[in-house]
C-alpha cells in the first residue's frame, strides 16, 4: 500500500511538474519567464503572447491538477490518500523538477484539484474570483480572496476533513506565492489585467 501511494504521488507531481506555458511559449522560440512578470502561469501568457495562449496554458494547468485526482480516485478509496495526490500535482506546479524547482503560483492547477475534490465549493470561489476581477481588475488579488474562500466554503458545506485540509494548504502556499503581489497592491502599483491585456 505505501508503495503504491508512493509511487502516486511521484506521478502526481511529475505531472504537475509539466510547465504548459513554459513549452507553449517555446514553440515561439520564446521563454516566458524573461517576459512581462516572469511567471509560467496563464496570465502572464496572455499578457505576453496573447489570449489563445493563455487560455490553452489554463486549460493544461487545470487539466493535469484535474486529471490526477481523477484517476487517484479510481486507484483508492480514502479521501486522504487522494488529497496527497492533489497535493503532489499542485506542489509539482510549485516546484517543477524540469524548472530547477521553480515554478508558478498553482491557482489554475490548484482549481484543477479542488473542482473534483470540491466541486460545489470550487464553483462558489470560482465566483469570488469573478466578482473580485470585474471590480478590481485584478487577477492576485482575486485569485487569493478565493483561495482563502475555499477552505471556508468546504467548511459550510461538510466536505471531508482531507479536502479541507488541502484546500487549507492550498490558501496558504497562494498566499506566499503572491506575496510580492500583495506588497504590489498595498503600494497600488499591481498591474491591472484589464487595462494591461493584449
Amino acid at each position: 500500500m505505501l508503495i503504491e501511494i508512493f509511487i502516486l504521488c511521484l506521478l502526481a507531481y511529475l505531472c504537475g511538474s509539466i510547465p504548459f506555458g513554459v513549452l507553449l511559449a517555446k514553440t515561439q522560440n520564446m521563454d516566458i519567464r524573461e517576459h512581462g512578470s516572469g511567471n509560467i502561469g496563464a496570465t502572464n501568457v496572455a499578457r505576453t503572447m496573447g489570449k489563445k495562449a493563455g487560455l490553452i496554458t489554463l486549460a493544461g494547468d487545470v487539466l493535469k491538477g484535474l486529471l490526477v485526482i481523477f484517476i487517484a480516485s479510481q486507484w483508492f478509496e480514502k479521501t486522504m490518500i487522494i488529497a496527497l495526490a492533489g497535493l503532489a500535482v499542485f506542489l509539482g506546479h510549485l516546484y517543477s523538477i524540469f524548472l530547477k524547482f521553480k515554478g508558478g503560483k498553482g491557482i489554475a492547477t490548484g482549481l484543477g484539484v479542488l473542482s473534483f475534490a470540491m466541486p460545489l465549493s470550487t464553483l462558489f470561489s470560482a465566483g469570488v474570483f469573478a466578482i473580485s476581477l470585474k471590480v478590481s481588475g485584478y487577477v492576485s488579488l482575486s485569485s487569493i480572496l478565493a483561495a482563502i474562500s475555499l477552505p471556508l466554503l468546504g467548511i459550510f458545506f461538510k466536505m471531508p476533513l482531507s479536502y479541507i485540509y488541502l484546500s487549507t494548504i492550498v490558501a496558504l502556499f497562494t498566499l506566499q506565492k503572491h506575496r510580492d503581489n500583495i506588497v504590489r497592491l498595498s503600494q497600488g502599483t499591481e498591474a491591472n489585467f484589464f487595462k494591461n491585456r493584449i
